[in-house]
């Protein structure tokens, strides 16, 4: 039989354990696709981590909340939503999930590069 002292910090676990499940911010994966890509674009560092700053600080539901941190932001099927970086020069398209508050970088290129890609299946 456990004691009351036993019982509260049982349910102290449950709780704290429940909470650290709950995601207020997004969590992306990974930076080191950002970390790889600015090796060979140094420009394209600082609106890289400000995405991921920003991105990572937010707290989606859905496609206008994106744009609400992102207004150019779109849509190009599958998941998969095309962030314009840098003033257009370079592009990044991320899988969103919503319910797992999850961010999974699949591409960061020059606009050129994007042109030439199927995204909706990056």
């Amino acid at each position: 039989m456990l004691s009351k002292y036993s019982k509260y910090v049982l349910n102290f676990r449950i709780l704290w354990l429940a909470l650290r499940q709950i995601e207020c911010e997004m969590r992306i994966i990974s930076f080191a696709a950002i970390r790889e890509y600015v090796k060979k674009h140094a420009d394209a560092d600082i609106p890289l981590r400000d995405w991921y700053k920003k991105t990572e600080q937010a707290d989606w539901t859905c496609l206008t909340d994106m744009k609400q941190t992102f207004n150019s932001v779109d849509y190009v099927g599958n998941d998969r939503f095309v962030f314009n970086i840098k003033g257009n020069d370079y592009r990044l398209v991320a899988i969103v999930l919503f319910a797992a508050k999850k961010v999974f970088i699949r591409f960061i290129g020059t606009h050129k590069e994007y042109d030439n890609k199927d995204c909706s299946k990056a």
